[in-house]
């Protein structure tokens, strides 16, 4: 039976996870899991693979948990994990597919206004499938800014982490980790301001006419949503519970726009891993 250790902190969770306390273990994955996935979609797009990518950075900070030392804090030492792991992730299909705003741009362009055509059985999720497209779409626009931007944006504007605790987590000067995330709001802006309806009421882009041709090219499967379900929570509610108040001085239409998409649970690796960890002879490879 795991004993209840959500009060502890998470270097204290750390110190009895080493000596082989599995709810301590248990702790830290469930305390940290959701918001890694969350980071993972977004940088990723697609939901496999954020599960992919979540999955290999879960596994390299359990791996190396023993190699925490205390010089930062335990999130900040995990997240450079995942940033590491994600910066050197092979290449996705669909960043194949999405290489640049103007490509994106185009093929948006390329995707005719038109009226909302459904078939008859998911015509009563019109709603929620235009959900799924206008998130979809979003989604899409951040696969245009290149690895570094894209984390630091996702890490930084959507989910309020600090400049200061961002700079350390990619392991460059606050003055870089300030100018990158300068030029994602920039360069994420001027593409929704020339685009989006959204932000900018003068384009004729409108997530319920685009729809169809979203549905036609596949981007959007009425019978399968991928972005669209039920949630407790939004991005700014989880950013604002982690960190504080997001600096609003900082923040934009476009960027609040991103904010209140859904925050999702994603898998729950806790019992996997708990039964991996387990394995004596698991233990012994990774010293567990």
């Amino acid at each position: 039976m795991l004993t209840d250790n959500s009060d502890l902190l998470d270097e204290q969770l750390v110190e009895m996870a080493t000596n082989g306390d599995l709810s301590a273990l248990d702790q830290l994955i469930r305390r940290h899991q959701a918001f890694i996935y969350n980071v993972a979609l977004r940088y990723a797009l697609s939901p496999q693979d954020a599960q992919d990518l979540s999955q290999e950075a879960l596994v390299k900070i359990v791996t190396r948990i023993g190699q925490f030392a205390g010089k930062s804090s335990f999130r900040t030492w995990a997240y450079r994990i995942v940033v590491n792991t994600f910066l050197d992730a092979e290449k996705t299909p669909l960043e194949g597919e999405i290489t640049s705003f103007e490509q994106y741009g185009e093929a948006l362009d390329s995707m005719l206004l038109q009226p909302l055509q459904l078939p008859a059985d998911t015509e009563p999720d019109a709603g929620l499938i235009v959900e799924e497209a206008k998130l979809g779409c979003m989604l899409g626009m951040l696969l245009c800014l290149d690895r570094k931007q894209r984390l630091v944006f996702i890490l930084g504007d959507l989910f309020g982490v600090p400049s200061a605790v961002g700079a350390e987590v990619f392991g460059v000067p606050a003055d870089t980790y300030r100018k990158r995330l300068q030029r994602a709001r920039r360069d994420l802006r001027n593409f929704m301001n020339a685009k989006c309806g959204l932000i900018n009421k003068a384009n004729p882009c409108r997530c319920r006419a685009k729809t169809t041709a979203f549905i036609a090219a596949g981007w959007v499967d009425p019978q399968q949503l991928k972005f669209t379900r039920p949630t407790l929570r939004t991005v700014a509610q989880r950013a604002k519970a982690a960190v504080g108040p997001v600096d609003t001085l900082l923040a934009d239409d476009y960027v609040e726009l991103y904010r209140q998409h859904p925050y999702y649970d994603g898998p729950d690796w806790a019992v996997r891993f708990r039964k991996l960890v387990a394995d004596e002879r698991v233990r012994e490879v990774f010293d567990l």
